[in-house]
């Protein structure tokens, strides 16, 4: 089995695959990481109590936004699941092509969200729309080729730069208002905060559609921990919070045979 590890600013997303089949998903939160052995007990535990065997995993992949996580996690790898993890970085085998002015400046999970897109929807253009601690948007041409995109603060950074940065204006649960009319301070963040990313999703997916597709339609895809927060709003073609887990799973396939060898 392969677990698959996706450490993002503010959480770590993990999951396992048994072949073509993912047997579970878990979530950790990013600070405090922990050492080695403490990461290594926390994956162990969180899989026994999901019905995974620790001692079934024979391979680990990493992708991260957070270097100074890698050297926990590839400790963690090796005493806890006998492995040296694979690690989506520049320079390993992606099938796509990077035409950013430098590749080694995209983070690792956009790049396994695009993977993950483009073998959902073979030949077809494509937006990936990454809603997590920054909200991410990635354009992969249906040849395959990844373009670039757009990096906006995401829904949880904007609401902790409210409250951190203002007197009088509270945290507040973020969550998708019933109306956009406010009438109290609560309901008004909670919808400039939902329906400004609204905006701001409809508006960036048009223009990048006209700079990127011409008369051709990309397929839209939605990933991240707000995701489905959006669901009703008809932004995205599908939702797949998991995205980056699969494109690193076919990251890991792509490598192992240089990995073996």
């Amino acid at each position: 089995m392969l677990l698959c590890l996706d450490i993002g600013n503010t959480q770590i997303h993990g999951g396992v695959f048994d072949g073509d089949e993912m047997r579970c998903q878990f979530r950790k939160s990013t600070s405090p990481l922990g050492t080695t052995d403490e990461l290594g007990i926390f994956f162990t535990t969180v899989l026994r109590e999901n019905g995974v065997d620790p001692r079934g995993v024979t391979a680990v992949a990493i992708c991260s936004v957070v270097p100074a996580a890698l050297y926990s996690l590839r400790g963690a790898a090796e005493k806890y699941f006998h492995c040296e993890p694979f690690v989506l970085q520049a320079g390993v085998k992606t099938g796509l092509k990077v035409r950013y002015r430098n590749p080694a400046e995209v983070g690792a999970d956009r790049i396994a969200g695009a993977i993950a897109a483009v073998q959902r929807h073979p030949g077809r253009g494509l937006i990936v729309v990454d809603c997590g601690t920054a909200t991410t948007f990635d354009v992969v041409t249906a040849v395959g080729d990844y373009l670039g995109g757009v990096i906006l603060p995401g829904v949880g950074v904007s609401a902790e730069a409210l409250a951190s940065h203002t007197a009088k204006l509270p945290r507040v649960e973020i969550a998708r208002p019933a109306v956009a009319l406010g009438r109290t301070t609560t309901e008004s963040i909670q919808s400039g905060l939902f329906f400004g990313h609204v905006g701001a999703i409809q508006h960036v997916v048009t223009k990048l559609k006209l700079e990127a597709f011409l008369d051709a339609t990309p397929c839209i895809v939605g990933t991240g921990g707000f995701a489905r927060m959006f669901e009703q709003e008809a932004l995205f073609d599908e939702i797949v919070p998991e995205l980056v887990l699969w494109g690193l799973k076919h990251a890991a396939a792509l490598n192992a045979s240089e990995r073996s060898s």
